[in-house]
């Protein structure tokens, strides 16, 4: 057996389901994690005959039992071992050109072996599959999960073989009009097992989540919790900081959660100053090492304050699209090339675009000294009145901020984006806002809104759900789907809310190396001259205290058809998907030196 306590750069958590209760495992990279990742057999079945008989009943038989012949006479219609694979993780749109275009089903199977221990507990984990996973272990069902973007896991404790153990996973990335998100969007929807896969080992009683962030409203005191994974009163729980000398020990109470407190001396985390500290979390004899930043992040009327300060978001909305090839981003690479372009381009902020990415990202960014916007694909419509619907939404963004409530990087929970007004709508999304509050009261809520037309020349920002966010967030795409570039000139903006506004989406479309004039859609010059337009307008505008231009790179969407300008990528990037910078990419960044230039020098 062979374990790697770093798998890849994220925290996992692992959602145990028995069927409606769950339980949350933190900081996979620090415990012992054997990895599944690699080649795993698979079946493509889009009438999903592996799961549903003749009579379209569930199978007890399915593709789920690997099932092989006993004797000559008997025919299995299937068999893993002879099919194709796929490499873990990744999606199959990308690895195999026949499934392209492909939504339905598609059975995942990784065979292995392990020994397990007395006195330990086992888990089976998963980054992330999109969109609906039932996993099987060894032929039995262990539990299932819906969303493509929040990872989840089972406790598989007792239930390993010490050789010959199977895991197959049923994958379909197929959505509807109830889910999160629905079947209209912007992007491609990648199916598989897209994120890494891990058995992690723990003791019988482990540390199980935690809290540790500044107080809000200080720069000195943690106040924060760690929770076990016995509800049991009176276990001692160990916090330390070496590098500040800082130790402290609490009590769990009945509900296994020790409270914790203390104060030091910190290095306040920042873009410029992205200081992370070596916090020792221990119970009993089992120790955990975290990476933690401490920072503070609030509001003065239009501005937000970083530590107290007030700071100007220099961004950009990124997807979790794979730099330099197609397909999903999912590696450390994949993220230090896409966070280091943004550096490059002068951002000290991220819009992590339209769902939770993976956790990559967000370590990276903790690391880099980006500051992150972090969203739930609650996206264009959806239904508005439906519980499950709105329970869905619950679920994703509750694992978003569990996963990543101890990155410093992370200072704003978006509940949505572009979604259309309405009284359900407006009730929906208030409850993810408060849902958001009561999970992490120590950052900004937000959400990317639409604007309108107060006469001709004046953008008012007005929608209702503004009352309930701290921070706004503004689409607008002036320039390309809103007249010509010049229009922004001679715009006023306006707004009923004294918070602080972030323009979200901007930008326009090119092909790189495609070259015209400025007034010839496609070409990097039109693209740059909107940028050059924006720009000007956008920095009178004193509400604004920030902007992501959509996007930093090029990406597949099937909803963008036009043969040899677009086949299938949404062109709006900075960047091609092969690496290559467009006139754009220069125009924001000397706009964004050169502000931050100015601020420097204030």
């Amino acid at each position: 057996m062979k374990f790697f306590t770093k798998i890849f750069l994220l925290t996992i958590l692992i959602t145990t389901c028995t069927f409606g209760q769950s339980t949350i495992i933190a900081n996979i990279p620090n415990r012992v994690c054997t990895s599944l990742d690699g080649y795993w057999q698979v079946l493509v079945d889009p009438f999903e005959n592996g799961y549903y008989d003749y009579r379209y009943m569930p199978r007890n038989d399915g593709f789920f039992k690997n099932q092989k012949p006993k004797n000559r006479w008997e025919h299995i219609e299937y068999d893993f071992d002879k099919s194709f694979t796929l490499h873990v993780p990744g999606d199959w749109n990308t690895q195999k050109p026949e499934l392209f275009f492909y939504q339905g089903t598609v059975w995942y199977k990784k065979s292995f072996d392990f020994i397990a221990q007395s006195g330990k507990r086992y888990f089976l984990s998963f980054g992330a599959c999109n969109y609906k996973a039932i996993v099987y272990l060894n032929g039995n069902k262990i539990g299932e999960h819906e969303g493509g973007f929040t990872p989840f896991g089972f406790d598989i404790t007792g239930k390993l073989f010490a050789k010959d153990n199977f895991v197959v996973v049923k994958v379909d990335n197929r959505v509807s009009l109830e889910t999160i998100p629905m079947v209209n969007t912007d992007w491609w929807n990648y199916g598989g097992i897209t994120r890494s896969v891990a058995i992690i080992t723990t003791s019988e009683t482990y540390i199980h989540d935690y809290s540790l962030q500044l107080k809000k409203g200080s720069q000195h005191e943690v106040s924060g919790w760690v929770k076990i994974s016995d509800a049991s009163a009176g276990i001692s729980v160990n916090v330390r900081i070496p590098e500040l000398q800082i130790e402290t020990e609490a009590k769990t109470g009945t509900d296994g959660i020790a409270q914790i407190r203390f104060n030091g001396n910190f290095s306040l985390w920042s873009p410029e100053n992205p200081k992370l500290y070596d916090v020792v979390l221990q119970t009993g004899n089992e120790v955990l090492h975290e990476q933690i930043g401490f920072r503070t992040i609030e509001t003065a009327g239009t501005n937000i304050l970083l530590n107290g300060n007030k700071i100007y978001l220099r961004g950009i909305s990124i997807h979790e699209e794979a730099p330099m090839r197609t397909g999903r981003a999912y590696c450390e690479e994949d993220a230090e090339i896409l966070l280091r372009w943004a550096k490059d381009l002068g951002c000290n902020f991220v819009r992590l675009a339209h769902y939770p990415h993976n956790e990559n990202m967000v370590r990276a960014a903790d690391k880099l000294g980006l500051l992150v916007w972090s969203e739930i694909p609650v996206y264009w419509t959806i239904q508005w009145e439906n519980k499950a619907t709105l329970a869905n939404a619950v679920t994703q963004l509750t694992d978003m901020i569990t996963r990543d409530k101890n990155r410093a990087a992370v200072i704003l929970w978006s509940v949505s984006n572009e979604t259309p007004l309405s009284e359900p709508r407006l009730n929906f999304l208030n409850t993810l806002v408060n849902k958001a509050r009561e999970l992490d009261n120590t950052r900004l809520i937000t959400a990317a809104l639409e604007r309108h037309y107060a006469n001709d020349t004046t953008q008012l920002i007005d929608d209702p759900l503004g009352k309930f966010l701290d921070v706004l967030g503004c689409n607008e795409y002036i320039g390309w789907y809103d007249g010509l570039p010049a229009k922004a000139d001679n715009m006023q903006w306006k707004t009923v809310y004294d918070k602080p506004h972030i323009i979200s989406e901007f930008g326009g479309e090119a092909l790189y190396g495609f070259h015209s004039d400025t007034l010839t859609a496609w070409s990097e010059e039109s693209q740059a001259y909107l940028y050059e337009h924006q720009l000007a307008m956008l920095q009178k505008v004193p509400f604004i205290s920030g902007m992501s231009p959509w996007i930093l790179m090029d990406f597949r969407s099937p909803r963008r058809q036009l043969p040899g300008m677009q086949d299938y990528f949404n062109r709006k990037g900075l960047i091609s998907e092969k690496g290559e910078k467009k006139m754009a990419f220069y125009t924001l960044q000397k706009f964004y030196k050169d502000l931050h230039s100015k601020l420097l020098q204030r």
